[in-house]
C-alpha cells in the first residue's frame, strides 16, 4: 500500500507543479487537470486517513490486553476503528477503480418500437415517459431530438438527448432489448402479450472524436412529416444523412430550421459511430462486462416487465422487484444502482 501511496503523491506533487504555471489556465487540457487534480487530491486523503487508522488500531491493540480502565477503552476504541477502517478502506478501492471515461458525455436515447406492432409502439412511449420523470427528479435536462409517432398514440421511434452529471455513465446499462408481457388495450379476449422495444444509448460524441469525410455522405431534405407547427411541415426542412461506407442512416425533423436539423443530425451520426468503435473496443472485455453492456441493436432480452405479476427483472443481473407503475413514474433508482454495483465489482475483480 505504500507504494501506490507514493506512487499517487508523486503525480499528484507533479500536477500541482504544472499548475503554477498561469499559462496552463489557458489551454483546452486546464479542466481535464484540474479534475485530475481533485481526484489525486481524494485519494491522498484517503490514503492519509488509512495511515492514521491504522495506526491508531495498533496503539490500541498494544493497550486493549490489560483489565484497567485503559484496557477497556482501547476495546471500546477497537470496535470503533473497525468499521471506520473497513469504510476507509472500500472508498479507497472504489477511487482506485477505473472508470469509462465516456461517463461523462451526454447521452443519446433511441428508443424504437420492435415485435408487437401498437403494443411495442405504446410501450415505447411508456418508457420514454420513465426516462424522462427519472431524469426531472435527478437534475437532468432532456432535448427532444426526433420522434415518430404511430397512430396508436405511442411511439415508432423517438430519440432524445440527455445532459448533466455523468448522463452516460448513468444510463449505459439501459440499452438492449426491453420485454413487456401484459394484456393489451385492444385485446378483448384477456389474452397476454409479450413485445418488444429497443433501447439503444449513446455517448454523445464531440467533432474531434470521429473523423466525417464529406464524400462519405450522402444528404437529402425533405418536407417535415411529423408535429410542430405550418412551417415544419411546409418547407424542406428534415434532414436525412446516410453514412455510405457503414449505411448508417439518420434523420432529423424536430426543428424548423434546415440547418439545425443537419447540425443534430451529425450529432447523432457521430455518437453513432463512436459507439460502433467502441462496441468494437468492447470485443477484448470479458464476457461478464459485455453481458452488462447492452446494446438496442441485440437480439436477446435485457429486461423483462411482466404486468399481471406485477415484476421487472432485469436477467443480467438477475434481479427482480415489483412496483412496475412506481417504475413508469421514473423510480428505477434501485434498477440503476444494481447494474451500477454489478460493473464495480467486475471492475474491482479484474483489478
Amino acid at each position: 500500500m505504500e507504494e501506490k501511496s507514493k506512487t499517487y503523491r508523486d503525480e499528484l506533487a507533479e500536477l500541482q507543479t504544472k499548475l503554477q504555471d498561469p499559462g496552463v489556465f489557458s489551454t483546452p487540457e486546464y479542466p481535464k487537470l484540474a479534475k485530475r487534480q481533485s481526484e489525486l487530491e481524494n485519494i491522498v486523503s484517503i490514503f492519509d486517513e488509512i495511515t492514521k487508522l491504522e495506526g491508531q488500531q495498533k496503539e490500541a491493540k498494544e493497550l486493549a490486553g490489560g483489565n484497567d480502565e485503559m484496557g477497556e477503552l482501547a476495546r471500546a476504541e477497537l470496535e470503533e476503528l473497525g468499521p471506520k477502517l473497513e469504510a476507509a478502506q472500500g472508498k479507497l478501492q472504489e477511487l482506485l477503480t477505473p472508470k469509462d471515461p465516456n461517463n461523462e458525455r451526454n447521452a443519446i436515447f433511441e428508443i424504437r418500437a420492435a415485435a408487437g406492432g401498437d403494443e411495442s409502439s405504446l410501450f415505447a412511449a411508456e418508457l420514454y415517459r420513465m426516462y424522462t420523470r427519472y431524469c426531472e427528479t435527478h437534475g437532468f435536462k432532456i432535448e427532444l431530438l426526433d420522434e415518430s409517432p404511430s397512430e396508436a398514440g405511442g411511439f415508432k421511434e423517438i430519440s432524445f438527448l440527455v445532459k448533466g452529471n455523468e448522463p452516460y455513465g448513468t444510463f449505459k446499462f439501459e440499452a438492449g432489448v426491453h420485454r413487456v408481457q401484459r394484456v393489451p388495450v385492444t385485446e378483448s379476449q384477456g389474452r397476454i402479450h409479450t413485445s418488444t422495444t429497443s433501447v439503444a444509448v449513446l455517448p454523445e460524441a464531440e467533432e474531434s472524436d470521429i473523423e466525417i469525410k464529406p464524400g462519405d455522405l450522402r444528404i437529402d431534405v425533405y418536407r417535415s412529416g411529423g408535429n410542430g407547427g405550418q412551417s415544419v411541415n411546409t418547407t424542406d426542412s428534415a434532414v436525412r444523412i446516410t453514412h455510405l461506407p457503414t449505411g448508417i442512416v439518420v434523420t432529423q425533423q424536430d426543428e424548423k430550421s434546415q440547418i439545425k436539423n443537419k447540425d443534430k443530425a451529425m450529432g447523432v451520426l457521430r455518437s453513432r459511430l463512436l459507439q460502433a468503435k467502441l462496441e468494437e473496443e468492447q470485443k477484448t472485455m470479458s464476457e461478464a462486462r459485455n453481458k452488462l453492456i447492452g446494446s438496442g441493436d441485440r437480439s436477446e432480452k435485457i429486461r423483462t416487465y411482466n404486468f399481471p405479476q406485477d415484476r421487472i427483472t432485469d436477467h443480467r443481473i438477475d434481479y427482480s422487484r415489483s412496483n412496475i407503475p412506481g417504475a413508469m413514474s421514473g423510480q428505477i433508482d434501485d434498477l440503476i444502482e444494481e447494474l451500477h454495483k454489478a460493473e464495480h465489482e467486475l471492475l474491482s475483480s479484474e483489478n
